[in-house]
């Protein structure tokens, strides 16, 4: 294997309003906010689960698919898709499934997407 230019630091998520959105994902990933990088960072605590994850203020809304998404291990889709809908979200898309693997996509309050996927035996 070749030598890596680099390793994983951070996932920064655009958004109009990091306080709004911050709480969504704390919710949906089981994390409490970590605190402001300046003004226009808003990071979550990281946990043996979840990686760095910051939302950078930026000033226009999300226009178009999400070229980039993070997916969600649940151990109900069913179950996480109701809980995601009461906390903000929305569903992005009908239930998908490709060789028996069944996943949904789902969306933030802003409107960037997610899929949340059955969890794997670990």
């Amino acid at each position: 294997m070749a030598d890596a230019v680099g390793r994983f630091h951070w996932l920064v998520i655009d958004t109009v309003d990091p306080a709004r959105i911050a709480p969504f994902w704390c919710a949906l990933l089981g994390v409490t906010e970590r605190g402001w990088f300046a003004d226009d960072y808003l990071m979550l605590e990281r946990d043996d689960h979840t990686p760095a994850i910051a939302f950078q203020r930026v000033p226009e809304a999300k226009a178009g698919k999400n070229r980039l998404h993070v997916d969600v291990d649940v151990a109900d889709i069913d179950a996480a898709v109701e809980r995601i809908l009461e906390l903000g979200g929305s569903i992005a898309s009908d239930v998908r499934e490709l060789d028996g693997y069944r996943w949904r996509v789902m969306a933030d309050p802003e409107g960037n997407e997610f899929c949340v996927v059955p969890r794997e035996d670990d």
